[in-house]
């Protein structure tokens, strides 16, 4: 079957985007407004993008009103943002998050979480997570009606202690973080436990 994106409605896209291209990690993406607001929302159109510098990447869907979202309009003001990861234990108060809340409102209150002050910017990162990256702006880019996506750089990286197996060799515990990924449709998760293994083949000459 084919699907002519270039003559398709954005809703009927969005489903298709969001009904194959799974799992998707998620961004819980804290900012500050430029007079100190907090806000907290997470994301998945999200992923890792290399690492000389350590490079991610967030798309930033316009509001229901179809203006920037706090999110997008705070990191586009203050340059600045951290990315929480999301594990199963806090995958309830993540979706409190998702509310449609009035500009201004602190959603980290509304979900009765608590913000720790980063290390070199100035968004707070959420207590409870078990990752937390601190980002600053490298580069944006509007790709359509208060749609962006935003091309941030990793200046530090929090890690919960017990997740940590050995520092010096920045080995890290990967599945006991238990992180969820976002799939097809509304509110639909899935756990990252069900794992394989493939080995890397070696190009033999025939």
């Amino acid at each position: 079957m084919l699907f002519d994106f270039e003559n398709l409605p954005w809703d009927k896209r969005y489903k298709l985007m969001t009904a194959t291209v799974t799992p998707r990690p998620i961004a819980w993406v804290t900012t500050c407004s430029a007079k100190g607001e907090i806000n907290a929302a997470p994301y998945s159109f999200f992923n890792v993008m290399g690492h000389t510098p350590p490079t991610v990447a967030l798309g930033l869907l316009p509001s229901a009103s179809g203006e920037f979202k706090d999110t997008a309009a705070n990191i586009l003001a203050t340059g600045e943002f951290v990315i929480n990861l999301v594990s199963e234990e806090m995958a309830e108060a993540m979706n409190q998050t998702c509310v449609a809340a009035p500009h201004g409102v602190d959603e980290l209150k509304l979900a009765g979480l608590a913000g720790i002050a980063s290390d070199a910017v100035r968004p707070p990162r959420i207590a409870g997570a078990p990752v937390a990256m601190e980002c600053r702006v490298l580069s944006s880019m509007v790709t359509g009606p208060a749609q962006t996506i935003v091309i941030g750089t990793v200046v530090r990286m929090h890690i919960v202690d017990r997740f940590v197996m050995d520092a010096d060799r920045c080995h890290v515990d990967t599945p006991a973080l238990n992180l969820i990924g976002r799939m097809h449709g509304a509110g639909w998760y899935t756990r990252s436990q069900d794992m394989f293994q493939l080995d890397r083949p070696e190009y033999q000459a025939k």
